[in-house]
């Protein structure tokens, strides 16, 4: 049953303080004009919507006997990185797991970015699309409306993989706002959606990965101010690595796992994962082959045509 309590807060979260409104028409006793514009203040416990006018007035409108437009303010990035750290199950030769992980961080969790983005997009649940994490928050304060949304994602800076909490806001945080909302972040991190994270297998070209966003010792949130996008620059096309399958175990789990590190090497993740789920994908060994001699060079990858003297600007 919808109360009236539940009505005005619900109508908070949908009309955060800041919010633009646009007069329509109105019944109050001096009216402001049609037309004028103004900044909504707050919504009070009796549902009314207190505005600012930009001419200086400062009314109070209802839905019944006004009528308005709202309009919500752009949402501001405030984004908190956090330490990632990993287990990484090695698939041996004959494509069995080992029966203990390598423990991973930083820097060697960098090449299975992709990955790890992937399972986080397949791990949210539809009710979590608009708000993510903040469709769990319950406490009746400023953050319900404040925040509009927050994510968990993974970034890279300098080499290093790193968790982060990319929050939308619809208006700056004030006093301990911080504090709260980091607090149920951590909480979120280590036994709510962390908990649950942690155990979901993400399947890479060099075994099975488990990711935690959470530690118990150290762990904490660190602000980083999110600077205005540069244009982006086409990034230049890597050349495939080589690699020699003469001498090679002929274990096709084993050519794959070395063609796979050798493109993470070469800064091209995500070509290593497309090749793996094509490898995985396909219908015999000799297939298998081909298309991972398609990614790097072997002595199956088919070479572009020799050209001319001519063709090379040779003319006599």
């Amino acid at each position: 049953m919808l109360t009236f309590q539940k009505y005005v807060h619900f109508m908070r979260t949908q009309f955060p303080p800041g919010s633009r409104v646009l007069l329509l028409s109105n019944d109050q006793p001096k009216p402001v004009p049609d037309g004028t514009m103004g900044t909504l203040t707050e919504v009070d416990s009796a549902g009314r919507f207190l505005v600012n006018w930009d001419t200086g007035k400062r009314t109070a409108l209802n839905l019944e006997d006004d009528h308005f437009r709202i309009f919500q303010p752009e949402p501001m990035e405030l984004k908190l990185h956090f330490p990632l750290h990993g287990e990484l199950y090695i698939r041996n030769e004959w494509g069995d797991l080992a029966d203990d992980p390598e423990e991973l961080a930083g820097s060697e969790l960098a090449p299975y970015l992709g990955d790890i983005r992937e399972a986080l997009q397949e791990n949210q649940l539809p009710e979590e699309q608009e708000r993510g994490l903040m469709h769990w928050y319950r406490e009746s304060d400023a953050l319900t409306w404040k925040v509009k949304s927050a994510f968990f994602d993974v970034e890279l800076h300098d080499g290093q993989l790193w968790g982060v909490a990319d929050c939308q806001l619809l208006e700056s945080l004030e006093g301990d706002e911080l504090g709260r909302l980091t607090t149920y972040l951590t909480g979120q991190a280590s036994d709510g959606w962390g908990e649950g994270f942690e155990q979901r297998e993400i399947q890479t070209a060099d075994g099975v990965l488990y990711v935690h966003f959470w530690d118990a010792e150290p762990f904490s949130f660190e602000v980083v101010p999110v600077q205005p996008a540069e244009p982006a620059k086409a990034p230049p096309v890597p050349k495939r690595p080589k690699m020699k399958l003469a001498g090679m175990d002929g274990n096709i789990f084993s050519i794959l796992g070395r063609a796979a590190r050798l493109l993470r090497e070469n800064g091209q993740p995500e070509q290593a994962k497309e090749m793996a789920d094509r490898v995985y994908q396909s219908g015999d060994y000799h297939q298998a082959l081909s298309i991972i001699s398609e990614y790097v060079e072997t002595e199956l990858s088919v070479k572009p045509p020799a050209r001319s003297k001519k063709e090379r600007g040779d003319a006599r």
